[in-house]
């Protein structure tokens, strides 16, 4: 037994009481206290489905990016993920982290669900500029109900064409060199445009997933999610973005990054001023 099934397998036995097939009253539930109206019945949730879901893995990926979303996205009971790579060599992420792929380029899911790409920084910029991942891109972005990305990876869906004239968001540092590939850069955690769904960096892929979750089950699914994963952030600072940092931290983070934002403007075709 995999641990996809044993996750698949906890989260059915945990989940059960709410489900059609459960009678009586929902366990825990207090007699004659009704249930916060959430828009949903828990009778009409869809707990199983059949997506097909393809994320992208590449070297020097930032693996945080992938790990999120994918940790939300496991939690779609019945759903199929493929780690998508150009062979099933394993990949190494910019941190040193090693995955294995579980599809190649050739035989992933024609007809997917959501097509998703994470981001990073040389690594990116490297899979943005290889022509047989931006045609592997392009090929699953043509009939994917969702083309998703977050942080950078944005950037791997401008360069292969999937994002003129959609707004998009992605990593502060290359956020406006979006432009470049005919995309209109927005300032957002999430940001959705028709079946185009792009996270912010790094840490917004998890909001990022939570809101696919919404998409594809209703909210009181992705709720449950959420409380499973216990996903109630309280960080010890107020520097997750360029609007409560500190000046000496914008400062120095802006100069950090730089020479990327210069290569992922160049790489958008961008004019620096």
């Amino acid at each position: 037994m995999t641990d996809m099934d044993r996750r698949t397998i906890t989260l059915l036995a945990l989940l059960a009481p709410f489900t059609p097939l459960a009678s009586g009253p929902v366990m825990g539930q207090v007699p004659g206290h009704k249930l916060p109206d959430n828009g949903e019945e828990m009778s009409s949730v869809p707990w199983m489905g059949d997506e097909q879901i393809a994320m992208l893995i590449y070297p020097g990926m930032t693996v945080m990016d992938l790990i999120g979303p994918h940790c939300m996205f496991s939690a779609l009971m019945g759903a199929k993920i493929d780690l998508v790579a150009s062979s099933l060599d394993p990949v190494t992420s910019d941190a040193g982290v090693t995955l294995i792929p579980t599809a190649t380029f050739q035989s992933c899911p024609r007809d997917l669900t959501i097509l998703f790409t994470p981001g990073g920084t040389d690594g990116t910029l490297a899979a943005a500029s290889d022509s047989e991942t931006l045609a592997f891109l392009a090929d699953r972005g043509a009939r994917a109900k969702y083309i998703t990305s977050v942080c950078s990876g944005s950037l791997l869906l401008g360069a292969a064409g999937l994002l003129k004239g959609y707004r998009a968001t992605s990593h502060w540092s290359c956020r406006d060199a979006l432009a470049g590939f005919g995309a209109i850069p927005t300032d957002a955690r999430v940001v959705r445009d028709r079946n185009r769904i792009t996270g912010a960096g790094v840490t917004a892929g998890l909001d990022f997933g939570l809101s696919m979750v919404a998409e594809l089950r209703g909210r009181i699914y992705a709720e449950c999610t959420q409380l499973m994963g216990e996903y109630d952030p309280q960080p010890p600072f107020n520097a997750g973005s360029l609007r409560t940092a500190s000046a000496d931290v914008r400062t120095a983070m802006v100069e950090m990054a730089a020479d990327f934002t210069r290569k992922a403007e160049a790489l958008a075709g961008l004019q620096r001023n």
